[in-house]
């Protein structure tokens, strides 16, 4: 028994240094909403403790590992609202090296090892109190955990707890188990329930751009929220300041999910993302990439990234979609090598070897993938800003990006070739500084600062003053757009919409690299549903852009109506991913 409550004090003792820097004091006022899923694995490390008392080197051994897993688990739920999960596990690879790396201080030890240290002596201290214990203390003690187990999920529905308030082992069990069953439904998903109109009409541009070229550059972690075109004080991407003085800029687009691998798939599929599915799961799935679809007309295409292609199965994603050249950081080498990949001056000369290699008789298809603004956000000549905050270096990354982007451009246009393409320059999703509690990076959240990004279209001689459009977008119109404004037909099976089109759409997007969350932005609406708690917000970006304040308890025919949608969506979206090969593909 002595281990048994040894167990639980750790459990309670890692989730107080959790909670320290979060809202303690609410964890004081619902602990048993806290408790249940520690009591939990505590009754069921009772059981193998008790089944294995002839063998009491096991129960030690399982003991020790949930002691060091729990105090391994402070410092990854205190900076990131969640201890690890299924998908953060999977992520975490060589690749992430050097962010990994960043986080290993002194003060992110030091609660590491005084769980373990914790651990090794509670169950010394605890052998002289409890081989005291009478049988009824003992039964009592029993009822307690059990009516706390039963009682404590109702308790949680009824307050808002983060993933940081639960245990660890619990929540990567829950986290590794399916959170949608899939169904087969089709609809035109990014269409209102509760209808909409019509907003700036862009048909003008209507097959203008036939027989340019194709440049779509995947600005690495670039929240709209942090560059000047969108109001931000600070100008990190003076480059992209500038293109937007000539471009469409669109103040509202959304990343359809928040990883750079799902929303390549959005941006060159023109498909949702889908929950409980990972990269490898999309490379069968038949909505023509548009890569196929230009070199089909007689494009040359080329895919760049200052990345690896073998990050989180990201080849599966990218294989079969009619890039005739791949290269990633491997392929291109580079001045500066880190974990993640290489520096974007070594990029872009590679993609300048490339075009100058091209027939000049046919146009090109160029998609560049830097990886500068992507944690741990290091640059290799620094930048303006100084480098006091995450934030600061973030935009010093950016700046590097931005450096990039405008020697891209300088290149393009010695050669002659800027005036005869077409830029697309987005996100690839947005990067949080803990704007909400807990916050922190991209994937766990679909607040703005997770989701919001930046949208250009540029192209030089049609496009000559800026428009700046209001309405929201979404990633995955993107490949009907181009195909709209090169005179090109949209396959069925694409899901997005071309943004020369005046009619209002929702943007719809979803994460579960921890809670499992679904979301949608519907004009001035944005509305976050979290399947694991049940419980919806719903947001007035115009007056209340920061999303601090949640309407749902006053709107609650609108949450109703856009719960339903989502998770009707949710549902149809797994079936499609994961039934490639089902029929009646094409949506309304």
């Amino acid at each position: 028994m002595n281990r048994t409550l040894s167990l639980l004090a750790i459990f309670v003792l890692a989730k107080a240094l959790t909670l320290a820097r979060l809202d303690l004091a609410q964890f004081l006022t619902v602990l048993p909403a806290c408790l249940w899923q520690d009591l939990l694995v505590m009754l069921f490390y009772a059981l193998i403790d008790r089944g294995t008392r002839r063998f009491p080197g096991i129960a030690w051994g399982v003991y020790a590992c949930l002691v060091c897993y729990a105090g391994l688990n402070v410092p990854i739920a205190r900076l990131f609202s969640t201890p690890v999960t299924w998908p953060m596990l999977r992520a975490t690879r060589g690749t992430l090296a050097d962010s990994i790396g960043h986080h290993v201080t002194l003060a992110n030890l030091l609660p590491v090892v005084l769980v373990c240290v914790a651990g090794a002596i509670l169950p010394i201290i605890l052998w002289r109190l409890t081989h005291r214990f009478s049988s009824r203390v003992r039964t009592a003690a029993v009822a307690v955990v059990a009516s706390s187990i039963a009682l404590g999920p109702i308790a949680a529905a009824r307050v808002e707890l983060s993933a940081a308030h639960g245990n660890a082992l619990f929540v990567l069990v829950a986290s590794g188990l399916p959170r949608v069953e899939a169904e087969a439904s089709h609809a035109a998903w990014d269409v209102s329930p509760l209808g909409s109109g019509r907003a700036e009409d862009l048909l003008r541009f209507r097959g203008r751009a036939a027989g340019r070229n194709l440049v779509i550059i995947h600005l690495e972690s670039t929240g709209a929220q942090y560059l000047r075109p969108y109001g931000a004080a600070e100008d990190p991407m003076p480059n992209l300041s500038a293109l937007s003085q000539h471009a469409i800029m669109f103040e509202n687009a959304y990343a359809a999910y928040p990883e750079t691998i799902k929303s390549f798939f959005a941006v060159h599929c023109s498909c949702y993302p889908a929950l409980d599915t990972q990269a490898e799961d999309y490379e069968d799935v038949a909505s023509p990439a548009l890569a196929t679809q230009l070199a089909q007309q007689g494009y040359q295409t080329g895919l760049f990234h200052s990345g690896r292609f073998m990050y989180l199965g990201m080849e599966s994603v990218i294989r079969n979609r009619g890039f005739a050249t791949m290269e990633d950081a491997g392929d291109i080498g580079g001045n500066r090598q880190s974990s993640f990949g290489i520096d974007e001056a070594a990029t872009v000369r590679r993609i300048f070897s490339w075009l100058d290699t091209l027939s000049g008789d046919r146009p090109f298809f160029l998609t560049y993938l830097p990886i500068a603004g992507h944690h741990p956000y290091e640059t290799p000549a620094g930048g303006p800003f100084p480098e006091q905050r995450d934030i600061d270096r973030y935009r010093n990354a950016l700046h590097d990006a931005d450096s990039a982007l405008g020697a891209l451009l300088a290149g393009l246009a010695a050669r002659g070739l800027d005036n005869n393409s077409l830029f697309l320059i987005l996100g690839d999703h947005a990067e949080a500084f803990g704007q909400h509690p807990g916050n922190i990076g991209h994937t766990m959240f679909l607040y703005e600062e997770n989701v919001r990004i930046p949208y250009l279209i540029v192209a030089p001689g049609l496009i000559d003053e800026p428009i700046r459009v209001t309405r929201v977008v979404s990633q995955i119109d993107t490949a009907p757009t181009v195909l709209d404004l090169m005179g090109l037909s949209r396959p069925a099976a694409y899901q997005g919409r071309s943004l020369l089109d005046p009619e209002l759409r929702m943007a719809l997007f979803c994460t579960d690299y921890s809670q499992a969350l679904l979301g949608l932005r519907d004009e001035r609406w944005k509305f976050i549903h979290d399947l694991d708690s049940g419980r919806s917000k719903l947001f007035n970006i115009e007056s209340d852009p920061d999303e601090k304040n949640d309407l749902a308890a006053q709107f609650l025919d609108r949450v109703t109506a856009y719960r339903a949608h989502l998770l009707q969506w949710s549902a149809a979206q797994k079936f499609r991913v994961l039934n490639p090969n089902t029929d009646a593909w094409s949506d309304p």
